[in-house]
């Protein structure tokens, strides 16, 4: 348990009706809570060396290492800078990398049939098929393509329906990550209203189903949705992605709440920052991730430990 999660329980004895105890949303008692940093980089690190050590177990005991394919089409500038990272990662966590970077007028045809070849390759426990990609490529077909035992992103339709029905296998990574981040605040999320400002396949809709599967009673917000203020006030989770700079004020976080900002936006002073104004809604949070370094390493070592997970299975 957390040192903030050990005060709330001692304000939870004091006061008996602080809404992490009840799941209530009643008010603080003029106890000023610190706001706290998940500072997802330092958790991230934390993982990759329990996975490198895992994986240094498993080659002790004759195993092979885990292997992760890459596949790049094109030449978008922050999706090498993505790729790299991961290959970095791999590196960290004791993994063997490959990656196929291939020219931005591959044929679909030429790319499936890539993803064919590492489906059946026994030594390729993950692969993942770098986003965007050139728009001659169905992306769904891609996704589609790839053995739902090596999609290690959690996005082909078999292991989204899995933790949809509450038996997840291989999850999608930035979800995934996000809970791990908040197990980490030591809260019990069952009960508490959570708000998921998004609606996209790869974050905000895997992102509701790993709430629900902890408990929380959820609402996702989208581009359609009226009132989005309303419901973030009334919020004891709030997690943003939609890719707007500063879109979410502090005015409209409840005191106490939990930040979780998955964006990640380039401000107009040059600075990168998140979908939330951090200065302002650090001032009303208990916890809050900080952009950079919040769910960003959370993304790469959650995709990480979904190999190592993949690998297991391979080798059982």
């Amino acid at each position: 348990m957390t040192a903030l999660a050990k005060k709330m329980n001692v304000y939870q004895t004091k006061c008996g009706t602080c809404r992490y105890n009840s799941g209530t949303l009643n008010d603080r008692h003029e106890i000023q809570m610190p706001t706290q940093l998940l500072n997802g980089k330092a958790i991230a690190d934390s993982i990759l060396q329990q996975i490198r050590q895992n994986v240094a177990n498993q080659t002790a005991a004759g195993h092979r290492l885990p292997c992760l394919a890459v596949i790049l089409v094109g030449d978008d500038p922050a999706s090498h800078v993505y790729v790299r990272n991961k290959e970095k990662g791999c590196e960290t966590a004791g993994f063997r990398s490959i990656s196929h970077k291939l020219p931005a007028d591959t044929s679909e045809a030429d790319v499936l049939a890539l993803i064919d070849s590492l489906n059946k390759d026994p030594e390729v426990d993950g692969i993942l098929v770098q986003s965007p990609q050139p728009k001659h490529i169905n992306p769904n077909k891609i996704i589609e393509a790839i053995d739902p035992k090596k999609d290690v992103d959690g996005f082909h339709p078999y292991n989204v329906g899995r933790l949809a029905t509450r038996q997840p296998l291989l999850r999608s990574c930035t979800p995934r990550g996000v809970i791990t981040l908040l197990e980490h605040t030591g809260i019990k999320i069952m009960g508490l209203d959570a708000v998921v400002i998004g609606a996209s396949n790869i974050v905000g809709r895997p992102m509701a189903l790993e709430l629900l599967l902890k408990g929380a009673t959820v609402t996702v917000c989208h581009s359609r949705s009226r009132e989005v203020e309303s419901h973030v006030k009334r919020a004891d989770i709030v997690v943003v992605a939609i890719g707007k700079p500063k879109f979410i004020p502090g005015s409209w976080i409840k005191e106490g709440a939990i930040v979780i900002d998955v964006g990640i936006n380039r401000g107009e002073d040059g600075k990168l920052c998140g979908d939330v104004d951090f200065e302002s809604a650090k001032e009303k949070t208990s916890w809050i991730t900080p952009v950079p370094g919040g769910v960003g390493p959370m993304t790469i070592a959650t995709l990480l430990q979904n190999t190592y997970d993949a690998y297991l299975k391979h080798i059982a």
